[in-house]
């Protein structure tokens, strides 16, 4: 790897920063301790902020307006996990914890803020957006209903997300897809409560939960071409408070994840479909909330390009995958790709195979990509305002 010389110096100082904001997560759009830090230390490295788009985000403006402007963004928000490390800077705060990356996201992007703050000219104007809510929430909607991009303007934008299941000193970026959409669904079967020990009295809902929970997996296995990708996942059940009472009502939980528009929008009917066929014959009912969250997130080509040679000055040319497969796991950057060209980069952080991933209670962000993230974001920088 070509790790920039003052980056590296800045390993330890970033280090820090991360600790101390995995130590104190907060969650969506409760980010206030996030944004505070996050726009003092910026305003001590000497660059332009504003806080309070989609109330706890932060942009950072560095350079005067001239030529080219380059938006990079990083993620504030935390996850409702409980944390189940040991670490000398585990979470605080009980049922929160930053098991996605972002405190490390965090950290890589105000170290290559400090590192550029340093430069005599930078060549055009650099604005380092620190968004809350990326979890579920949204909020990249948020700050680009909130004026982002007319009160910051860009000429692109781009994401970078840290990747355990890729080893440290690797990227991965390339035109077109890379992560699904994301939407979310809410089932509530409604039933006739009776007596455990009696249930033809009664219309038993977990029953008809059950089978609609195996019989959703038929919208990827027969109702969606198989060249397509589709996921239908329930990821929550809650029905009954007792061991001899069938409840009146259960609720089902779950996310579906797609790339192709047309299939997207077949998956909802598909569902209800599903759901009204299997409660009629269960004797039940049943009402689905369906709602589509965040696009796929698809990469302009040519920001895409730009990326890939950037990321290949930092970890070489053949540690960058320029075609990486895409992920089913979603992002709401592609709200800001809806708006302005670039691009999304996963940079490898894994040190095993063992390692835990995302969204692990066990999960800690590796401490050694810090260098390797902070120089692509300088060395993306350089390449876009013509500098390096």
């Amino acid at each position: 790897m070509e790790l920039l010389e003052g980056i590296v110096a800045l390993r330890d100082e970033m280090a820090a920063w991360r600790h101390d904001i995995h130590a104190h997560p907060e969650t969506a759009f409760e980010e206030y301790r996030t944004a505070e830090r996050v726009e003092e230390m910026l305003k001590a490295f000497g660059i332009e902020t504003h806080r309070g788009l989609a109330g706890t985000g932060v942009v950072g403006t560095l350079g005067n307006g001239d030529g080219p402007i380059i938006g990079l963004r990083a993620d504030l928000d935390a996850l409702h996990i409980d944390e189940k490390t040991n670490l000398p800077y585990r979470s605080t705060s009980a049922g929160k914890m930053h098991a996605c990356g972002h405190d490390g996201h965090i950290a890589m992007l105000l170290g290559a803020a400090k590192y550029l703050a340093g430069q005599r000219d930078i060549g055009g104007t650099v604005r380092f957006i620190f968004q809350p809510a990326e979890e579920n929430e949204g909020g990249a909607g948020r700050m680009v209903a909130d004026g982002l991009f007319e009160k910051f303007p860009v000429d692109a934008v781009y994401g970078l997300h840290n990747w355990p299941q890729a080893p440290l000193g690797t990227m991965a970026v390339g035109p077109g897809p890379m992560m699904a959409a994301y939407d979310i669904f809410e089932i509530t079967v409604t039933g006739k409560g009776a007596h455990a020990a009696m249930p033809h009295q009664g219309v038993d809902p977990i029953v008809a939960a059950s089978a609609i929970v195996g019989a959703l997996q038929t919208v990827a296995s027969r109702a969606t071409d198989p060249q397509e990708a589709v996921v239908v996942t329930v990821t929550k059940i809650h029905g009954g408070d007792a061991f001899n009472v069938i409840p009146d009502t259960v609720t089902l939980g779950g996310t579906t994840r797609s790339f192709n528009p047309d299939v997207r929008d077949s998956i909802e009917p598909a569902i209800r479909r599903i759901v009204e066929g299997t409660c009629a014959a269960h004797g039940a009912t049943a009402v689905v909330r369906y709602e589509k969250r965040y696009p796929p997130t698809i990469n302009h080509p040519e920001q895409a390009e730009v990326a890939a040679l950037a990321a290949e000055r930092v970890v070489g040319g053949g540690n960058v995958d320029r075609a990486p497969v895409p992920s089913m796991g979603a992002e709401d950057f592609p709200i800001m790709l809806q708006h302005r060209p670039g691009a999304y980069a996963w940079l490898g952080t894994g040190r095993s195979e063992s390692d835990p991933m995302l969204h692990n209670p066990r999960f800690d962000f590796n401490d050694d990509a810090l260098s390797v993230g902070a120089s692509y974001w300088v060395r993306l920088v350089e390449s876009v305002l013509g500098k390096g």
